[in-house]
């Protein structure tokens, strides 16, 4: 083999290593996308809402769930977790608001009992 087709011949592989080795980059999908959108793009289709899903789970195992099986980065999942965490803890607090008992200085009474008790005939 004579040393121009030689060269031309590693020209030609340098060329094509160089032109292939760019290409390989991965890109975020999720980069710059805000909890509620990442759910409403990602989690909609099985969940109809957020609410229940961080129920009894820790922050920590929740994101790592998350950035192993949903998300393509460690801040998509770490806002996701921090997102879902927040509507379950909005709803507990909710909750307990609604359990506390009615005031006795008369506001939870009805208002179709009279004032005073009826006298007897």
């Amino acid at each position: 083999m004579s040393p121009k087709k030689l060269a031309c011949g590693l020209l030609v592989f340098a060329l094509a290593g160089f032109l292939t080795g760019s290409a390989a980059e991965a890109q975020n999908l999720d980069q710059g996308k805000s909890a509620p959108k990442l759910f409403s793009e990602s989690c909609v289709t099985c969940h109809r809402s957020p609410r229940g899903l961080a129920k009894g789970r820790f922050r920590l195992t929740l994101y790592m769930f998350l950035q192993k099986h949903y998300v393509s980065g460690s801040g998509s999942a770490w806002a996701l977790a921090s997102y879902l965490e927040s509507v379950d803890s909005a709803k507990r607090d909710q909750a307990r608001g609604a359990k506390r008992p009615a005031s006795t200085t008369g506001a939870g009474r009805s208002s179709f009992r009279p004032p005073a008790s009826v006298p007897a005939r």
